[in-house]
C-alpha cells in the first residue's frame, strides 16, 4: 500500500434503522442473540408473543449490521445473515444499514474482531468503577473511526481473510482429528491386550482382585478456607487425577474417615456417576485428600495385580462398555458398587502385567506428546488470525 486508507467515522456509512412492532399475542417470534468475540447472531428461541415479556420487539433485515450494548466489550458484533432475515431483537441491539456503494458489512464485521478496536469499545463501556460496565452507546459506535479504502479493496480484503481463515479452520481441523485418532489409539491398545488376555488366560472379577471396594462419604461436609482437599467426579473423569477446582474440608473431618475411604498412591478412583461413569483415575501422588461419594475408590491386592496394569485394563472398551451396561437410574445414571465387583479383568502373571505396563505406557507417551503438539499448534492458529486482521486493515493483505 502506497499510502494509508482514509478514516472515516461509522456515522458516515451507517445510518441507525429502527423496524419497532408492538408484540402481538397470536404470532410466532424468532428472538436472536449475539455470540461473542466477533461470532454473530444466532437464533436463540421461537417463541409465541403470549411467551415474552417484552410489548415491543424489532425486525431485523438481511445486511443489517448490529450490535449487543451489553456485550460490546467482550465482541458482541455481527452482520444478520438471509437465514436470520425479519428475526427479532429487543431493544438492547442497536441495528444499522450500510450507506449504499460505502461499506460492505462483512468489512466492518472483520474490523470488530481485531483486538485494538474492541480494546477502544471496552474503554467506552467502562463505567464509574473498574467492576460496573456500561452499555456501549450508539453514540460512542457511530463516532468510531474505520480506515476506509474503495468499496472493491473492501471487498478483496473480505476474500483475503476469508480464504486465510478457512486455511486455519481447516488445519485447526486435521490437527483435532489427529489428536482424537491418537487417543482412540491408545484405547484400542489397552482393548487388544485384554481380548487377547481373556483369550488366553481367561478373567477374574474385580471384586476378586482387590482388598476393598467402597464409595466416598455420603455425609456432605462441611467446606473451609483452608484444610484437606477434596475432589469431585470432575477431578478423576479425565482418566487423571488433577486437583482443579478442589474444596477444602476440616482435618477432624479428614481423621473421622474409615482408612478404606482414603486414598493411597496405587488406588484406582472410579466415576461411578453421571455422564463420564466407568472412567477410571490412578493415583499417583501421596499428598492426603478425599472424595465425593459419586467416586469410587479401588484399592488392589498388589499380591494379585500390579495396580497401572489394574488401571489399563479398566479403561479397556470392554470393561468400559460393561459398566455402562450395569448402570441404574435415567436422570442421572450411576454404577452401582456391586457392579463394579462385577467387571471381568485378565490378570497374567505380575511379571507378563509389568511388562504390558510398559508397553501402554510407551504407547501413552505417544498420544500424549501428540496432545500437547496439539495443543501447541491449537494456539500458534488461534494466533494467526488476529495477526491476519491486523496486516489486512492496515492494506498488508
Amino acid at each position: 500500500m502506497t499510502k494509508p486508507w482514509p478514516s472515516v467515522r461509522l456515522g458516515e456509512v451507517l445510518t441507525p434503522t429502527v423496524r419497532g412492532e408492538s408484540v402481538d399475542a397470536s404470532k410466532e417470534y424468532r428472538l436472536l442473540g449475539i455470540r461473542l468475540d466477533g461470532q454473530g447472531p444466532f437464533l436463540r428461541e421461537t417463541v409465541m408473543g403470549t411467551q415474552t415479556s417484552a410489548t415491543k420487539l424489532f425486525r431485523v433485515a438481511e445486511g443489517d449490521f448490529i450490535y449487543s450494548r451489553l456485550f460490546a466489550c467482550r465482541g458482541a458484533f455481527g452482520v444478520i445473515s438471509k437465514e436470520l432475515d425479519r428475526c427479532y431483537v429487543s431493544g438492547e441491539f442497536p441495528a444499522f444499514v450500510p450507506v449504499p456503494g460505502k461499506v460492505d458489512v462483512e468489512y466492518l464485521k472483520y474490523w470488530f474482531r481485531l483486538p485494538s478496536v474492541i480494546a477502544t469499545v471496552d474503554a467506552d463501556c467502562s463505567g464509574s468503577t473498574p467492576l460496573t460496565r456500561n452499555r456501549f452507546k450508539e453514540n460512542f459506535f457511530l463516532a468510531l473511526e474505520i480506515p476506509l479504502p474503495p468499496l472493491a479493496e473492501q471487498r478483496r480484503v473480505v476474500a483475503r481473510i476469508e480464504a486465510l481463515a478457512a486455511q486455519i479452520h481447516e488445519a485447526r481441523t486435521l490437527r483435532h482429528q489427529a489428536a482424537e485418532e491418537a487417543e482412540a489409539l491408545s484405547h484400542s491398545g489397552a482393548e487388544a491386550v485384554f481380548r487377547r488376555l481373556r483369550r488366553k488366560i481367561g478373567t477374574k472379577i474385580v471384586g476378586n482382585i482387590c482388598i476393598t471396594i467402597t464409595d466416598g462419604d455420603h455425609n456432605t461436609p462441611q467446606f473451609s478456607d483452608n484444610g484437606i482437599r477434596f475432589i469431585f467426579v470432575g477431578n478423576v473423569s479425565s482418566g487423571r487425577l488433577h486437583f482443579e477446582n478442589t474444596k477444602r474440608v476440616s482435618p477432624e473431618y479428614f481423621k473421622s474417615l474409615k482408612s478404606h475411604r482414603l486414598p493411597e498412591r496405587g488406588d484406582i478412583l472410579y466415576s461411578a456417576v453421571g455422564a463420564t461413569l466407568g472412567i477410571p483415575a490412578f493415583v499417583d501422588r501421596d499428598e492426603p485428600f478425599c472424595f465425593q461419594r459419586h467416586i469410587a475408590i479401588l484399592k488392589p491386592d498388589r499380591k494379585q495385580v500390579d495396580s497401572q496394569f489394574f488401571w489399563h485394563m479398566l479403561g479397556s472398551r470392554t470393561v468400559f462398555e460393561k459398566a455402562w451396561a450395569s448402570t441404574t437410574g435415567s436422570a442421572q445414571p450411576t454404577v452401582p458398587l456391586r457392579a463394579i465387583r462385577e467387571l471381568p479383568i485378565p490378570v497374567p502373571p505380575l511379571a507378563e502385567q509389568r511388562r504390558i505396563v510398559a508397553e501402554l505406557d510407551a504407547l501413552q507417551a505417544e498420544v500424549d506428546a501428540l496432545k500437547r503438539l496439539q495443543a501447541e499448534t491449537t494456539a500458534e492458529l488461534d494466533a494467526l488470525l488476529p495477526s491476519i486482521l491486523d496486516k489486512a486493515f492496515k492494506g498488508e493483505l
